[in-house]
């Protein structure tokens, strides 16, 4: 039977069982620098970031899921747990490391913060291999919970148009249209509050 492949890199063609260039545990350095330099500003840029384990999927699945990913504006990243741990650390990101383990992919949303958490959601529904872990949502760690209640919300612009026809109609309207939503969002937003006091107490 075969490994489960390293796919190390969503940029990355090969999907061959050993890491095809950066990410490995035989970069150089410079080369190591290079790669959490770069995660930091996946971070920095990122509007969300959902880390999931593909220990089991195999190339075509894999290539389904990147397909997907792009098609949604997600980015679908491979990184060396250690490099991670390392910008997230470099970044005063807190929590994320204990999730650090194991294959592990990165899906960063840059446009639309439910955009990678609908898209490793939906692919978990027909591939039980996908095994969501934690999120990132304003620079703070959310749950598997949290991740799935954000995959839940609309799309930014199915919620932008809500609240446009929301604007246009009398305030109750405006309450009904997005009680559902504000509902879902004020649930994960609260939970990050929560932990932001924590870590302050």
């Amino acid at each position: 039977m075969s490994p489960t492949p390293f796919w190390w890199e969503s940029d990355c063609e090969i999907p061959f069982f050993a890491p095809c260039g950066r990410g490995g545990n035989d970069l150089p350095t410079p080369e190591k620098e290079a790669v959490v330099k770069e995660i930091q500003e996946r971070l920095e840029r990122g509007k969300a970031m959902i880390v999931a384990e593909y220990r089991g999927l195999n190339v075509q699945k894999i290539t389904q899921l990147r397909r997907s990913a792009r098609e949604a504006g997600v980015e679908f990243k491979v990184y060396k747990n250690t490099l991670m741990a390392r910008a997230a650390t470099a970044l005063g990101i807190t929590g994320l490391q204990k999730y650090l383990e194991g294959p592990n992919a990165f899906a960063f949303s840059y446009e639309d913060p439910v955009a990678a958490a609908k898209v490793l959601a939906e692919f978990t529904k027909n591939n039980e291999e996908l095994q969501l872990k934690c999120g990132l949502l304003e620079g703070k760690v959310i749950s598997v919970d949290e991740v799935k209640s954000l995959a839940e919300l609309p799309p930014r612009e199915v919620l932008l148009a809500s609240l446009l026809r929301g604007m246009q109609a009398p305030l109750s309207g405006l309450v009904n249209v997005l009680q559902g939503n504000i509902r879902k969002l004020v649930y994960v937003l609260s939970a990050i509050q929560e932990k932001k006091e924590a870590a302050g107490a």
